[in-house]
């Protein structure tokens, strides 16, 4: 991974959700458990009916809110108080990914579907608190959602944001298709790699990659020779 690939990045962008922290602590299956019981309670079908609505809303317009918005005309800011009412202490700081978001030349933001209210919540449980110069959520989109182009636009213009100096760290493969066309540089975050045109580097580990980025780069081999302590 050629750290000379980010040499002009001045902006760093972030996901939320399985991006700042690992798949592993599982803090999403809370909210999708929350979701599948608001979407019942709301729309009056099973929880299997629920469940199955929730999934394909997701698919199909890029998150359940939007779905659900645009299927059943429901007013976003309930929806997302509900979901993210959860238990953050499954979420652990992570004093290294700390270090190397703080050493990013430029600036640092953070862009999500959730709520910023919510993101700030993770970040503050993560121990990453203070190292963003802006979080925006979905409610900076006007509820428009990754991956739309238009909703990358909205935050974009409103972070006054040069997607051509910017760096997108994603777990969704298919958030990165935008960024991407608008000439960003983007890092899938994931356990499994979805090889595509639109994604230029792929990690497992968010903490990792960003450490080889702050490794030295030597532009040739270096002698030894000179490296050795005279006689």
């Amino acid at each position: 991974m050629p750290k000379h690939d980010f040499n002009h990045v001045t902006t760093w962008v972030f996901d939320l959700d399985n991006t700042l922290y690992p798949p592993h602590m599982r803090l999403f299956d809370q909210i999708e458990t929350r979701m599948t019981g608001w979407v019942s309670r709301s729309l009056g079908v099973s929880t299997e009916q629920a469940n199955h609505l929730r999934a394909t809303y997701w698919q199909l317009y890029g998150t359940t809110l939007a779905g659900l918005m645009a299927e059943h005309g429901i007013e976003p800011h309930d929806f997302l108080a509900h979901v993210h009412d959860i238990d953050f202490s499954v979420l652990s700081p992570d004093p290294a990914l700390a270090d190397h978001i703080a050493a990013l030349p430029g600036r640092r933001i953070v862009y999500t579907n959730a709520d910023a209210p919510y993101a700030r919540r993770v970040l503050a449980a993560r121990g990453l608190d203070g190292l963003f110069d802006a979080v925006y959520g979905v409610e900076h989109a006007g509820f428009r959602p990754k991956p739309e182009r238009q909703a990358f636009e909205t935050v974009f213009a409103l972070d006054a944001l040069n997607p051509a100096t910017a760096a997108m760290f994603e777990d969704d493969a298919r958030n990165l298709i935008a960024p991407h066309a608008l000439g960003m540089r983007t890092i899938h975050i994931a356990p499994e790699a979805a090889p595509a045109p639109h994604i230029h580097h792929h990690s497992d580990d968010l903490t990792a990659f960003l450490a080889r980025l702050a490794e030295p780069v030597w532009p040739n081999p270096p002698d030894r020779s000179l490296m050795l302590t005279p006689p």
